[in-house]
């Protein structure tokens, strides 16, 4: 302690009654000091004062003594009292000793500091909000403080300090958000409870704008949210909630992209509050910002989609990640189509909430977002901060659509098998979004696209092979895939010989060279992506014989519905023409006999086929015979089918030369019961007109001499019973030729080269049957050796 004289104008008596240990007697002290001080307030003496607050600051309240410490912090107090409302020109030199003594480790010290700053900030009032930053952070600390004496007296001068920010209108709000920013992620609950009820206040007073800020403090928001503490959560949420308030009433002044990427993230989260929470903020922005949104597409889809197949205990997110997803889908264009993405850019008015403006044509700029798919690149949000903001109603805007981002992203989704049906189903519907909104952009990802797009075709769910049937279907149709550089990439899918696709007349009708955007899956119009799907559909249908067993028929009748039924069996019998697996091109051209046969969704290309009038159904059925031959009893079927009675009763001849199998006899069989469905009802009725179609007849004895003595035998003998004798069948005209008969003899087709077509398939089967048994055997020996 320095000598008596150098305390001066501090009596001795004051001196030691600061430094005693007895609270009564430090408060003496003060009144003496608070008297004193105002004595050179009235003299206006400045010099004195300043003295008087460097001595109580410097050799007491930084003192090393504790109770000196107490001293001074009780008169530097008083001397705020005494200078009322002139304390606001000594502030900085009342306030720093006082702060200093908040890390002091005597609680005790540590509360009177509270008490002492308390007393000066209420003198000085508004005058406080210059040093309001170093305030904030003093009690910041002390909000966390483990004393509960401390922890109150902190919360008596946090009130206090918020009733004059409230009143005020000279808060510096730009000088304190750094500050904030920084104290906003502590993980100390008392003093995230601190900082949220400061973002309350703030938030209440009109004249503060804090909806500017709220990209720098929006993740340490979401990070308080998942705190432990209840009442802190709900404090968070309701916080969140005001500014989501704020954000609708007054959008033009939000500054959506800033804050797009920090949504992602906390969409992602684990805890469930959060996400929600985050994931409606999505929905909203979204809805309001419109494609503003869309640079940031792929980091959206990134955090939706796997949303999409919550169950009922996340029933709540998986709702709004819909809404999401849905609203995403609607800001895509068929103008975001139309530019070159390298050199033009669109302008569009700000109207994002209409229906209206998302029809208006619109159209993207270059750029992409370069946001990934965790499960094929490390996340890089901060990459993604473009500098966009929401324009004002007089504004344009500048908005890219980064379709290789989103692409990028639903390819990993459909190639993680972790992920949900119905995520796989909506990863499908962007896809086919796309290709009819921006099939020139996404015929440059097919070559990518089509491989998964084929493996998806053995996914457990059957709307999930829906979806990406009709997927595959828009590739294979669309006029967009014509364009010179969009054809098949594999050299070997290329067709190796000429197939006439025939493409019916309709009115109307895009060509391929037109813009193809309202093009629907059911077009006909084939492009050249069609004939590499028949071929890589087939050559899966040959990898996975299962598939081919379980979905084949599910997977080719749909594909009739959503394409052309004549392309796609004329494709496929040209491809399995040169089928090198023959038990497989057998078992292939059984399963589509079997549908041509049998569909509902056949129904046309059978009426086609059975009149066999144009040039173009007797070209189709040249076709489907020279593949049908892989399998004979099938051959027999198109024969009936198609009315050639003849043929098939040749064919039959032949097969006293084939090798006759239990295989071959249950293809009769069930040839057999096919002729007494509905389909072949014309055939049956032709067994009426005995003189015109012997040969019907002899083809049907024929299968009955095949079959050994089985149900089979019995059913078509008692059918071949009821055919009546031709004399008492025989009427005034039934010396004229038929129009069956006529129509089979117009033809034109050459029965004979199509006979000898089947023989020669036939015994390559048989070669190939040989071949196998050989192979079978010599392993047979090697196992037995």
């Amino acid at each position: 302690m320095n000598a008596e004289r150098d305390l001066a104008p501090l009596a001795p008596s004051v001196v030691r009654a600061l430094n005693d240990k007895l609270y009564e007697k430090r408060k003496v002290a003060a009144l003496e000091i608070e008297k004193l001080v105002r004595e050179f307030v009235a003299q206006n003496n400045t010099s004195q004062i300043k003295h008087v607050i460097q001595i109580l600051s410097q050799e007491f309240a930084l003192s090393q003594h504790p109770h000196s410490r107490k001293g001074g912090l009780i008169g530097l107090a008083a001397c705020s009292i005494a200078l009322g409302k002139d304390s606001g020109l000594y502030l900085k030199e009342l306030i720093e000793p006082v702060l200093t003594c908040f890390n002091d480790a005597d609680s005790r010290l540590r509360y009177y500091a509270c008490e002492a700053l308390y007393n000066i900030v209420k003198v000085a009032r508004g005058s406080v909000l210059p040093h309001f930053n170093v305030l904030f952070d003093g009690l910041s600390k002390l909000a966390a403080d483990p004393d509960p004496n401390v922890k109150s007296g902190s919360e008596l001068l946090d009130r206090l300090l918020k009733d004059i920010v409230t009143e005020s209108n000279q808060f510096d709000l730009v000088g304190f958000i750094p500050l904030l920013r920084e104290r906003i992620y502590s993980n100390n609950q008392y003093a995230r409870q601190f900082i949220i009820s400061w973002i309350l206040v703030l938030e209440s007073v009109p004249d503060i704008n804090l909806l500017d800020y709220l990209p720098e403090i929006l993740d340490g928001l979401f990070q308080i949210l998942g705190d432990n503490s209840k009442e802190i959560r709900k404090m968070c949420e309701v916080a969140l909630g005001e500014f989501l308030k704020e954000i609708k009433k007054n959008p033009s002044s939000v500054k959506f992209a800033e804050m797009a990427n920090i949504l992602v993230i906390h969409c992602q989260a684990a805890d469930d509050l959060i996400q929600l929470t985050a994931m409606c903020w999505m929905r909203e922005f979204i809805q309001l910002a419109g494609r503003v949104m869309l640079p940031y597409s792929s980091g959206i889809l990134t955090a939706v989609l796997p949303c999409l197949s919550y169950d009922d205990r996340k029933k709540n997110i998986k709702e709004v990640a819909n809404v999401c997803n849905q609203s995403l889908m609607k800001l895509v264009i068929p103008e975001d189509d139309e530019m070159d993405e390298a050199k033009q850019s669109m302008t569009l008015p700000a109207e994002p909430t209409s229906e209206e403006s998302l029809s208006k044509p619109e159209a993207a700029s270059s750029g992409e977002s370069p946001l990934t798919c965790p499960p094929c690149e490390e996340l890089d949000i901060t990459a993604l901060n473009q500098p966009l903001s929401f324009p004002c109603s007089s504004e344009r805007i500048q908005v890219t659509l980064n379709l290789d981002g989103i692409v990028q992203v639903l390819d990993c989704h459909l190639h993680d098998m972790s992920i949900g049906m119905m995520t796989r189903i909506a990863v499908l519907k962007w896809l086919y979004h796309l290709y009819i909104k921006t099939p020139r952009k996404m015929f440059r990802h097919t070559d990518s696209l089509f491989p998964i797009l084929l493996r998806t075709l053995s996914d457990e769910s059957d709307e999930v092979i829906l979806k990406d049937l009709e997927v595959l279907a828009e590739i294979a149709s669309s006029p967009a895939g014509q364009t010179e550089g969009h054809g098949p990439s594999d050299g070997s899918d290329v067709r190796p010989g000429p197939v006439e696709l025939h493409v019916p007349a309709r009115a109307g009708q895009l060509s391929s060279g037109m813009k193809g955007l309202e093009c629907s899956p059911s077009t006909p119009t084939m492009n050249s992506y069609f004939y590499k799907f028949m071929i890589n559909l087939l050559k899966r249908f040959s990898s996975e014989r299962k598939l081919l067993e379980t979905r084949g028929a599910f997977i080719i009748r749909q594909l009739c519905l959503l394409l052309n039924a004549e392309n796609i069996f004329h494709s496929m019998a040209d491809i399995l023409l040169r089928e090198e697996d023959l038990k497989f091109a057998s078992t292939m051209v059984h399963t589509l006999n079997t549908i041509l046969l049998t569909s509902s969704e056949l129904f046309q290309l059978r009426n086609q086929l059975k009149d066999l009038k144009t040039p173009e159904s007797r070209n189709l059925f040249c076709c489907l015979y020279r593949s049908w031959c892989h399998n004979p009893v099938t051959t027999v079927s198109l024969c009936f089918l198609t009315q050639n009675y003849k043929h098939a009763y040749d064919l039959i001849q032949k097969f006293g030369d084939l090798e006759v199998t239990v295989d071959f006899l249950t293809e009769v069989d069930k040839l057999v019961q096919l002729i007494e469905c509905p389909i072949f009802t014309y055939l049956r009725l032709q067994l009426l007109d005995v003189k015109n179609n012997p040969y019907l007849i002899k083809a049907l004895y024929g299968l009955l001499m095949l079959l050994p003595q089985s149900s089979a035998f019995q059913l078509l003998s008692h059918r071949l019973q009821c055919v009546p004798n031709p004399e008492l069948m025989q009427t005034a005209d039934s010396t004229k030729p038929s129009a069956g008969f006529k129509r089979a003899s117009a033809s034109n087709i050459d029965y004979t080269e199509l006979l000898q077509h089947f023989e020669k398939v036939q015994n390559k089967h048989l070669e190939a049957r040989h071949q196998r048994a050989g192979r079978a055997e010599q392993l047979d020996r090697r196992v037995v050796l």
